[in-house]
């Protein structure tokens, strides 16, 4: 034959253990292989168990490499191929048929057809279209949605045979096609290889029975490792299949896109967790606890810290106050002063102040009497305090000057003088019998340390210093800062400036602002620690995702065989068990996102103070999926970087 061997097997050597160690001595399998083989030759090696004749189909496959000598495919060293480039070879070269089927079990008959093609990044329209095609050619038309354990023996060999033709079937591999076979079925497989090999294909066929080897033009014998027999090469004029790759020169065919890609490889993921419910549930549990606590516990922590502020908020979040020091008999206190305030007005960082004077008052309307605390400030009483008026409003500097006879009353006062309904604004009430007209009702403030803080009346402090008190004393002063963070050295400059008038340290400030700032950081630093505790569980999830999906690369070792034989790339297997862990995660988030968001509006209708946030949830589905590309990256690996002949040889 004149024209140039497809193949060309030089000095082939193969050898198991290593030379020289006493401890695990090499075992020669192949000893020196030379044969050359034409592209349409129908070849059959035979050789009893153990001749290597299996071992040198997995060299001619590229799925193992030989220990010595050179293999030439088409003129180039496979020596030279890296795994991408070996993996490319058997996708368009290469079609195996072996001896055990090695189908999918997941896949229907028609998709384990399409694997080459969905290796190859054929469309799925035309990889369908072709897999259709080649079944209804084997007779297998009415199985196209078949899986493997619906299939008699003889129906999936011919399944196996179709995917060996997916991407051209350049080089047809057949392991053993029969040995598995009843004696029907084991002739119809025969007859389709013949028809094959008469169509162009390279068959080259391994074999124990002589009979069966006898089927093919050319009958090479292999005992221990070494070629005994070669009944010589036979012209051939068959032309090449016409789907059958030209060369690896000619570069690989257009990839599918990473989106077509993952698409598949999450169809597949999702039938093998089907397939495997209750334990894909049980690994979902650890993902589902952890994202649900995340949302839940920040939820409560928010609340939490939410309501702390709101109870500081009463009387304003940038203020504090000054009260004079309880004295004794020996050693009397000097009372606040209206100067007092005025020198704190000009503390640096302070930006208003509120002296505020108070005892206890009757208010009268009509014949309804109320005890209630009665109060004199300036109209700086809002903006210090953060407390405005709900109806009416505020008196004003103005009425601060002429002394005016006006009140602002609070929710609980309102409610005792006009239970009638009647609007306030407007009328007089007496206070200590004292007529004074209502111009504006305090916005509702709830209580404080079990104190009714809408339990009160207020009148400008130049109308209860000269009407009701008899003095110009203030109670206690409220201070308004404009800097949070330097509340602590307002309160300083304050009691020294106050210290310098007075001449002794008798002011007392309660730095309020400085106990909020504490119990806001203290409340975000639970918060926090809340998330972090509830993201042990998301870890704990992940390394149960880790453990499941070692569990999974173990029991589908020989899938991963199968797939690397029909032209997988090790990308191709990272990114199918990549896929797997991430989608058992999204799946799991998802579900821990809405158990989170019911226990939130649980404790909601329980009354229970909490502040959903969407960052939060967001950040929870977040970090589930990014465990699962974190704790699934090491079983994928391991997938990836397996032998193709380890693999298909598990159980």
């Amino acid at each position: 034959m004149s024209a140039a061997a497809l193949i060309s097997l030089r000095d082939i050597r193969k050898s198991y253990g290593r030379e020289g160690d006493p401890d695990s001595p090499a075992t020669q399998v192949l000893r020196g292989i030379s044969l050359d083989i034409h592209a349409g030759e129908f070849v059959a090696i035979v050789g009893a168990s153990g001749s290597g004749k299996s071992t040198l189909m997995h060299i001619l496959g590229c799925l193992d490499r030989p220990s010595g000598g050179r293999y030439l495919f088409e003129g180039e060293d496979v020596a030279g191929f890296d795994a991408d480039a070996l993996a490319w070879l058997r996708r368009e070269a290469f079609g195996f048929v072996f001896q055990g089927y090695h189908l999918v079990p997941t896949e229907s008959a028609r998709e384990n057809v399409e694997i080459p093609a969905l290796y190859a990044g054929m469309p799925e329209a035309r990889r369908r279209e072709r897999a259709t095609a080649l079944l209804r050619r084997l007779d297998m038309g009415a199985r196209l949605d078949h899986r493997p354990n619906q299939l008699s023996g003889g129906q999936q060999q011919r399944v196996a045979i179709a995917r060996a033709l997916m991407n051209g079937g350049r080089i047809l591999l057949a392991d053993e096609p029969t040995g598995a076979l009843d004696s029907r079925s084991g002739a119809e497989v025969m007859t389709l290889l013949r028809e094959l090999a008469d169509a162009g294909h390279t068959v080259i066929l391994i074999t124990h029975d002589r009979q069966v080897a006898a089927q093919a033009r050319r009958v090479i014998e292999i005992r221990d490792g070494e070629i005994v027999a070669d009944s010589g090469a036979v012209a051939t004029d068959a032309p090449p299949p016409a789907h059958a790759a030209a060369s690896r020169r000619a570069g690989p065919r257009s990839q599918a896109s990473l989106a077509a890609d993952l698409h598949e490889a999450a169809r597949a993921a999702w039938r093998v967790m089907w397939a495997h419910r209750f334990r894909t549930g049980l690994t979902l549990l650890g993902i589902v606890i952890g994202v649900a606590s995340v949302i839940a516990m920040l939820a409560v922590g928010g609340g939490s810290q939410r309501q702390v502020m709101a109870q500081f908020e009463t009387f304003g979040v940038r203020t504090m106050f000054l009260a004079a020091r309880e004295g004794s008999v020996r050693s009397p206190v000097a009372p606040l002063t209206f100067e007092d305030a005025e020198i704190v007005a000009g503390v640096p960082n302070v930006e208003d102040v509120a002296p505020y004077i108070e005892d206890r008052v009757v208010a009268r309307r009509g014949n309804v009497d109320h005890a209630t605390e009665g109060g004199g400030t300036t109209p700086g009483f809002a903006r210090v305090l953060g407390w405005g008026v709900s109806e009416g409003q505020m008196f004003d500097a103005l009425d601060e000057r002429r002394v005016a006879k006006v009140a602002v009353i609070g929710q609980t006062v309102r409610r005792a003088l006009f239970a009638d309904g009647s609007d306030p604004v407007g009328q007089d009430i007496l206070i200590d019998k004292v007529p004074f007209q209502v111009v504006g009702v305090l916005a509702a403030k709830g209580s404080t340390d079990g104190e009714d803080q809408d339990e009160r009346v207020i009148v400008p402090f130049s109308s209860a210093a000269a009407r009701l008190f008899g003095h110009r004393n203030p109670t206690w002063i409220g201070v308004q800062v404009r800097d949070l963070e330097q509340a602590t050295q307002t309160a300083e400059a304050i009691e020294t400036a106050l210290a310098e008038r007075r001449r002794v340290r008798d002011v007392r400030v309660w730095n309020r602002v400085e106990a909020i700032r504490v119990q806001s950081a203290t409340a975000r630093a639970m918060t926090v620690m809340l998330g972090l505790i509830a993201a042990i569980s998301l870890v704990v999830g992940g390394i149960g995702v880790m453990n499941v999906m070692l569990m999974t690369v173990r029991e589908r070792t020989r899938e991963v065989g199968i797939r690397m034989a029909t032209g997988a790339r090790q990308t191709d297997i990272l990114r199918q068990f990549m896929t797997e862990a991430v989608l058992v995660t999204s799946v799991g988030g998802t579900v821990g996102v809405v158990a989170g968001l019911l226990i939130v509006a649980g404790l909601m209708l329980a009354s229970v103070p909490v502040v959903f946030s969407l960052a939060a949830t967001l950040g929870a589905f977040g970090c589930a999926v990014l465990t699962g590309l974190v704790f699934g990256f090491m079983p994928a690996r391991s997938a990836a970087r397996l032998d193709p002949v380890v693999a298909l040889a598990s159980q």
